[in-house]
């Protein structure tokens, strides 16, 4: 199937309030997992690949190209986009190489820096058919800029995104990137206010660290693209760990690695069901009545 738009995967669970599930792809083992689990739910997926998995790989063509080949043979409907990029040479490479979409991340440079470095790609992007997520402010956890603590002003994030022209905006609402455990509480009001103040979709970052019923509130609230790595990884590495040890005299790496794809496949599974599973949206009152002009 050809590649489908992020787009069109993100303004349909928006409109439908349910989870845009975007889970990010390691290696070819994770991105043929995920593919896995996309085709046995018949939920819409987007692929990311982030900076940091690039620079491990040594150059963005390999995986980016073996991605995009697996979102093009697959029966899913699958989107590849390229997560938290602060390289602006990556983002011309991921492009050209065929990716629609991007999240350009220039959130550790100051308010200013961050609206010229974002509106300027945002522009290279548009005039080549691809869409841009941006970040304000940097959500916990990545490189220590802010606390978990740290939240989003609807009024700078309107100001941000008329002055961009992003298509999405990762916020931050109490997540936090990197978490092992699935204990983080998010701020629902704040969430329904971002909803109600942006014209644009809101994407949650750190979501491996909230639970499957915060994440359903808070998609309820108004929160619709779902970012998910870290749980996923340490899915993969528990098989790989627990295949191993019963079996230490184990070398052949397919014997172990193929149960963890399997792992992740099934996780990847059940998580496409858990954010695609509608929840009534709460009466928050802190929430605006209408859309700001």
């Amino acid at each position: 199937m050809p590649l489908v738009p992020t787009a069109s995967i993100v303004d349909a669970a928006r409109a439908a309030r349910v989870g845009a599930a975007a889970f990010n792809v390691i290696h070819l083992e994770t991105a043929e997992a995920l593919v896995t689990a996309a085709e046995r739910t018949g939920i819409p997926l987007i692929l990311q690949i982030s900076e940091n998995c690039i620079h491990y790989h040594g150059s963005l063509l390999p995986l980016t190209r073996a991605t995009l080949a697996l979102a093009e043979e697959s029966t899913a409907r699958i989107a590849v986009h390229l997560d938290h990029i602060t390289d602006t040479e990556l983002v011309h490479q991921g492009i050209t190489a065929g990716v629609r979409s991007v999240m350009v991340d220039a959130s550790a440079l100051p308010y200013d820096q961050n609206v010229a470095t974002t509106a300027a790609l945002a522009a290279w992007c548009h005039e080549r058919g691809a869409y841009v997520e941006a970040e304000l402010g940097e959500v916990g956890g990545k490189d220590g800029v802010h606390a978990p603590g740290a939240r989003t002003d609807p009024d700078e994030a309107l100001a941000f995104v008329r002055a961009t022209r992003v298509d999405a905006l990762a916020v931050a609402v109490g997540s936090s990137h990197a978490m092992r455990e699935r204990t983080a509480e998010l701020d629902k009001d704040l969430i329904a206010e971002l909803r109600t103040t942006l014209p644009v979709p809101l994407v949650l970052h750190g979501s491996s660290g909230v639970p499957d019923d915060e994440l359903r509130r808070a998609i309820a609230a108004g929160m619709t693209k779902i970012n998910i790595s870290t749980h996923l990884v340490s899915v993969f590495t528990g098989s790989i760990r627990h295949t191993l040890a019963s079996d230490p005299a184990l070398v052949d790496s397919r014997k172990y690695v193929k149960p963890a794809r399997e792992a992740v496949a099934q996780e990847a599974t059940r998580l496409l069901e858990v954010l695609n599973t509608p929840v009534a949206a709460p009466d928050v009152q802190t929430a605006k009545a209408t859309v700001r002009s």
